[in-house]
């Protein structure tokens, strides 16, 4: 099982990007998925997040600007990026949190990170 995101880019400041992140394999269940994002010199922060049942949160900074969103039949998640700021530059990750899978006869959990990917806002 993995997550794969795509979608980062470079945007002037005021613009728009979409993020995509896919999990793939045997997968049962995901809980909550959520966007990240680690910014040069600073701490992963949580960006938004979606549980199962759709309810979503999101950090203040980004707060009527950015829109998390899922699709369970693709296991994708999705973060749609409005109104960017050159602060909002950053690699973004996906999290699952966690996965149920199936590995033979078996059901795992696990979290899973995407690899990440870069958006970079120019003012």
């Amino acid at each position: 099982v993995q997550l794969q995101a795509s979608g980062g880019g470079l945007v002037q400041a005021g613009g728009s990007l979409r993020l995509s992140c896919a999990a793939s394999g045997s997968i049962y269940s995901i809980n909550t998925m959520g966007w990240y994002r680690q910014a040069p010199g600073k701490q992963r922060e949580l960006v938004a997040g979606i549980t199962s049942r759709g309810s979503t949160n999101y950090a203040d900074s980004v707060k009527g600007r950015f829109t998390i969103s899922k699709d369970n039949a693709k296991n994708t998640v999705y973060l749609q990026m409005n109104s960017l700021k050159p602060e909002d530059t950053a690699v973004y990750y996906c999290k699952a949190d966690p996965v149920t899978y199936q590995s033979g006869s078996a059901y795992y959990t696990k979290v899973l990170w995407g690899q990440g990917t870069l958006v970079t806002v120019s003012s």
